[in-house]
């Protein structure tokens, strides 16, 4: 079966997801692997403290940045670990934070986790991602 480099797969025996996909299945292109991203502004200062969907578009733009940085855009990305420090907290912002999610990432899902987390690296986080994507190279074709 032809299949561009990169294939959504939600198999129907599994329930419908609603803001992520099952799985990713990628073939060629460059593997970029995203450390977790805080709300660090360029000075390494988190920004929004105690606001988790302004926190949340500032991850997402740290994320941008880097796949940016590596010829990419974040439709590349393939895989995506939310870590909160409050569960309840996402839970009661969903429709703020998926508001958020869209303005860089649309309407796409990549396959996701969510984890709570008792703390981060800098005390003012409230969120932190990494993922991967997969960068098409010049031969790589469209996807």
């Amino acid at each position: 079966m032809a299949w561009s480099m990169k294939r959504i797969v939600n198999p129907p025996s599994l329930a419908p997801p609603r803001g992520f996909s099952h799985g990713v299945a990628t073939r060629g292109g460059t593997l970029l692997f995203l450390a977790g991203q805080d709300a660090s502004d360029a000075a390494g200062r988190i920004v929004a403290p105690g606001d988790l969907v302004a926190q949340m578009r500032q991850v997402l733009a740290n994320l941008r940045a880097v796949t940016s940085a590596a010829g990419g855009e974040l439709r590349d990305v393939v895989q995506l670990t939310i870590f909160v420090r409050d569960r309840a907290d996402y839970l009661r912002q969903r429709a703020p934070l998926g508001a958020a999610y869209r303005e860089y990432f649309g309407t796409y899902y990549p396959a996701m986790a969510l984890f709570e987390v008792s703390g981060f690296y800098q005390a003012d986080a409230l969120i932190e991602i990494q993922g991967m994507a997969v960068i098409p190279g010049e031969d790589d074709g469209p996807q």
